[in-house]
C-alpha cells in the first residue's frame, strides 16, 4: 500500500484538530522520541540500551496485550525512568470498529496498565485515526491525546534504512515529536537510525525527554 502520510505534520492538521498535542513550540532544545507498539522482546530491550547509551528518556505507547506477554520489559521501561502511554489493548483502528468497542479496548489496556502499576492520561492513536466522538469523550476523561511532528516511517518495508534517518534528521528539531516503533516490522529501519538520531541530535547540544 502506497503510504500517504508526510513525514512532517501539515499546519492543517494541527488546525483541523487542535486538542491533540502534536509538538512543544516553546521547548527550546528538547525533542521528543515516542516509540509506539511494544514491547516485544526482540527489539524493546535494545531500544532502551541505545537510549541509556545517551542518557535519553523516551515516551513508549503500549499495546496493552503486548505488556501483558511481556511484563518484565514493560517494567524494564518504567524503571529506566521513561514515560509510558496507552496505545489501546489491540492497536485497533478506530475507523474501522464501533465507538463503543474502541473505547472499551481503550479503557482495557488502561486497565493492563494500572495492573503495572503504571498510571498515565497519555494516549496515542494508532494508526493516528480517531472519531471526533471518540476524541471528546477521551478529553472528557482527562486524556491526552498525542499526535507527532515528524514521521520517522520506520514502519514502511518500502523505504531504506537510509531515507528513514533522513525523515528524521532533515524535520526535527526544537519541540517535535518523533514517531518510531519498537516493533518487529520497524526493526531494520529502527536500528540503522535510532543510534545515529541519537548522536546527531546530541553533538548539536539537543536532549531527549520524556513527555509529561
Amino acid at each position: 500500500m502506497f503510504d500517504v502520510v508526510p513525514v512532517q505534520s501539515p499546519n492543517w492538521w494541527r488546525k483541523l484538530m487542535p486538542n491533540r498535542r502534536w509538538g512543544f513550540p516553546d521547548h527550546q532544545g528538547k525533542i521528543y522520541l515516542t516509540f509506539d507498539d511494544g514491547p516485544i522482546p526482540e527489539v524493546t530491550p535494545w531500544v532502551l540500551d541505545c537510549l541509556n547509551e545517551y542518557q535519553a528518556k523516551a515516551t513508549f505507547f503500549c499495546i496493552g496485550n503486548n505488556i501483558e506477554k511481556h511484563p518484565e520489559i514493560f517494567r524494564r521501561i518504567l524503571e529506566e525512568g521513561h514515560q509510558i502511554g496507552n496505545h489501546t489493548q489491540n492497536h485497533l483502528n478506530a475507523f474501522k470498529v464501533s465507538s463503543k468497542l474502541y473505547l472499551d479496548n481503550l479503557n482495557l489496556a488502561q486497565e493492563t496498565l494500572y495492573q503495572q502499576k503504571a498510571f498515565t492520561k497519555l494516549f496515542r492513536p494508532p494508526y493516528g485515526k480517531l472519531k471526533r466522538k471518540q476524541e471528546k469523550e477521551l478529553l472528557a476523561k482527562g486524556f491526552e491525546i498525542i499526535m507527532w511532528s515528524v514521521l520517522s516511517k520506520d514502519y514502511n518495508p518500502k523505504i531504506s534504512p537510509e531515507q528513514c534517518l533522513s525523515n528524521v534528521l532533515e524535520h526535527a528539531g526544537s519541540g517535535d515529536i518523533i514517531v518510531m516503533h519498537d516493533s518487529l516490522k520497524a526493526m531494520k529501519n529502527l536500528k540503522f537510525s535510532l543510534p545515529q538520531i541519537l548522536s546527531h541530535f546530541t553533538s548539536k547540544g539537543y536532549s531527549f525527554k520524556r513527555i509529561d
